[in-house]
Parts: C-alpha cells; sequence; structure tokens
C-alpha cells in the first residue's frame, strides 16, 4: 500500500475503455518469464470468490513452473484487454517498497517516535450512517464517548498527543521522517534493540483525505515539480530538520499499524488482499476498476539499478490499492525489501501501457463495458 509521495500525477479526465487484443500481440510478451507472476497469481487464487475465475484457479495450479508453461497457462486461460484510461494519456506507475529501520518495543533515549496500532473508537465507513453529511466523504471516523460519530485525530492532533497513554505504541523509532516515510509505505521490517525483527503492516487508516506532500513542497517553491521524488524529499527533509512536522501535518491522513507474527521473514509485506506481495510482480491498483488477483500486463519503462531508465514488458498482479492509486490506468509497483528497491521506487514516476488479463468467460467490469 503506497499512499504517492510525488506530486500526483492524474489520468486524464475522460471516460476509460477496454479495446480486446490478442496474448500474443502484447507488446515484449514472450520477452518475459512469468514464473513468479504465476506463483502470486496462485496466492491470489485463494483469495478470489468468483466463479468465472475458478478454471484458471484451477488450471494454475497444476502448471508446471517454468517459464514456458507459465506463458502458456495466461495464453490459454485468460483474454487479454488494453486498458485506455481517457484523452491521449497513457498510464502512470510509480513505486513503494518495504523499508527497514532501528526501533525498540520501549520509549527509551533515541527511541521516541512511536507508530500506533488501531484504536478501538476508529468507525470504519460501513458503521458510520449517523455520520453528517458533511462528513460522508470521511472513510473512517471517530465514536466519542457519547456515540456521536465525529472526524477522527488529524495527523497533527494524533502527534501533538491525542493517543497518548492509551497504550496504543506499538514500536518506537529515532526519526519523525524514517515514520512518516514507513507510513507511506505502509509497511515496514523494523531491527530491535534485542536482535530480532519485527514486521509491520498497514491496520486502517485516520479517514482523513490524503494530500501528497510532494505537492505542497512543489506549491510553496521548495522543489521543482521536474525533481520530486522521495530521495529529493528525504534531502528536503535532512536540510530543514525544523520544518518536517510544518510540512507533514499537511497531509492529514495517518496509517495505524499491526505487527505480523508467525510470519516468514522471506516473504514480502502483506498487501490489501492479505497475501504476502512479491518483488516486481506485485502491484496496487484502483479496486474500483480492477478486481485484486487480475494479471496485469504492463509495457514501458522503470528505472533501473544503475538510476537509468530500462524497458519494461512484464506481467503484473494487482494484490494492493493505496491513497493515490486512482483510475483504470494507475498503477504502484512493489519493488521489494531495501534500500536498493526504495531507491527504484522513488524514482519511478513513468508513463506505460495497462493491459488487464480477464479469464475466458468472464464478464467485463461494469466500467469497461
Amino acid at each position: 500500500m503506497n499512499s504517492d509521495l510525488q506530486t500526483g500525477m492524474t489520468q486524464a479526465s475522460a471516460a476509460p475503455s477496454v479495446q480486446q487484443i490478442a496474448i500474443a500481440d502484447l507488446p515484449g510478451w514472450t520477452g518475459d518469464d512469468p514464473v513468479g507472476a504465476l506463483e502470486a497469481f496462485r496466492r491470489s487464487c485463494t483469495k478470489i470468490n468468483r466463479n468465472a475465475w475458478a478454471t484458471a484457479c484451477e488450471a494454475s495450479r497444476s502448471t508446471a513452473p517454468d517459464g514456458r508453461s507459465a506463458r502458456h497457462f495466461f495464453e490459454v486461460n485468460f483474454e487479454a484487454y488494453q486498458v485506455n484510461p481517457g484523452g491521449n494519456e497513457r498510464g502512470f506507475l510509480t513505486g513503494y517498497f518495504e523499508p527497514a529501520a532501528r526501533g525498540s518495543r520501549i520509549r527509551a533515549p533515541g527511541f521516541e517516535v512511536p507508530f500506533y496500532a488501531r484504536p478501538d473508537d476508529l468507525v470504519v465507513s460501513s458503521e458510520r450512517a449517523n455520520a453528517t453529511q458533511a462528513d460522508k466523504r470521511l472513510e473512517a471516523m471517530r465514536r466519542t464517548s457519547n456515540g456521536q460519530l465525529v472526524p477522527y485525530y488529524t495527523r497533527a492532533e494524533i502527534e501533538s498527543g491525542a493517543l497518548a497513554n492509551r497504550g496504543l505504541e506499538l514500536v518506537w523509532l529515532a526519526d519523525p521522517v524514517d515514520v512518516f516515510f514507513i507510513h507511506v509505505q505502509g509497511s515496514a521490517r523494523i531491527e530491535l534493540t534485542d536482535g530480532s525483527t519485527m514486521r509491520l503492516a498497514f491496520a486502517a487508516k485516520n479517514g482523513h483525505p490524503y494530500t501528497s506532500i510532494g505537492g505542497v513542497l512543489v506549491n510553496r517553491g521548495e522543489i521543482p515539480r521536474p525533481d520530486v521524488s522521495m530521495q529529493s524529499i528525504r534531502a528536503w527533509f535532512v536540510q530543514n530538520p525544523s520544518r518536517v512536522s510544518e510540512i507533514t501535518d499537511e497531509n492529514k491522513s495517518f496509517i495505524f499499524f499491526r505487527e505480523l507474527t508467525g510470519r516468514d521473514n522471506s516473504l514480502g509485506p502483506e498487501g490489501a488482499q492479505g497475501i504476502p506481495l512479491t518483488p516486481m510482480r506485485s502491484l496496487a491498483v484502483d479496486r474500483n476498476f480492477h478486481l485484486l488477483g487480475t494479471p496485469i500486463w504492463l509495457a514501458g519503462t522503470l528505472p533501473g539499478d544503475n538510476g537509468s531508465d530500462r524497458p519494461l514488458h512484464q506481467l503484473m498482479i494487482a494484490q494492493d490499492t493505496g491513497s493515490a492509486i486512482l483510475g483504470a490506468a494507475r498503477g504502484d509497483v512493489f519493488f521489494g525489501p531495501g534500500d536498493g528497491a526504495g531507491r527504484r521506487a522513488g524514482l519511478t514516476q513513468h508513463r506505460a501501457d495497462f493491459f488487464m488479463l480477464l479469464p475466458k468467460g468472464a464478464t467485463l467490469p461494469r466500467w469497461a463495458r
């Protein structure tokens, strides 16, 4: 789950549409080894409850784990559709990753910035029928002691102590900038002071709309728009430590976390579908347009390990969502764990063509008909 750090590029305002295309005609189709996508799709099948997908999911379980067999599986069981976002625009990609940081389970000198668990007074949208009309746009609210529903505390209010002394602190870090960036990514590996590793996963949001801090810094003339990236934003914070909260408070959205226990640390963080993400195969999408578990073919470019762009012709699986991932041809690529993945993710602001693969016989989503 990634809340976009960049300046909030959006899709064209025209309605999206699709055009069927032969899978063999997908740009660069034979150049990808889709074994990783097959394995990711199998994981997604455990969460897909659609009859039209049953045949493809069953066939995936008996497909040999080699490139030729995996490619044949998708060719035989799926039909491809090019996604046209509207106007003359192509799709747009950003990236996210699983950060690592040092932390302590107890507050101690050098570890004084907390991550919070989901509070028990947070009420999700499906439970907020008593909210006023003005507040119905909020994704979550706060239930007061007398049962009234009100907007939940903002980031600024929480960081000023609104949730203090409630026992919600999961772990403490040293640097508020590290904490903010982990909020953006939605997961983290925390190396604890006792030598163990703690895995954090997204639990809930406070319900306030997301505001891109990249956009805030551009609008204030602090960073030129073409230069906005995770790296440039972090560098600005390092150079302006007294102004960190001034900027981050502009984003009222706040993330609550949960600890993942009993998990294999070789697996990726858990995405919105409730399964581990696969580096360079898991894609965050707008679930208003795509069913989680849908294979998505991407054709464009991405940053390479050396910083220069490289061609992208790759099959991804929609397994996550994000606050800034809005539109039928909008995706967020999961790059994996660590600093190298973080560098590539932070540089990703790239155009790409999107193609969704649906099982043969499946009905097109309403927006695509």
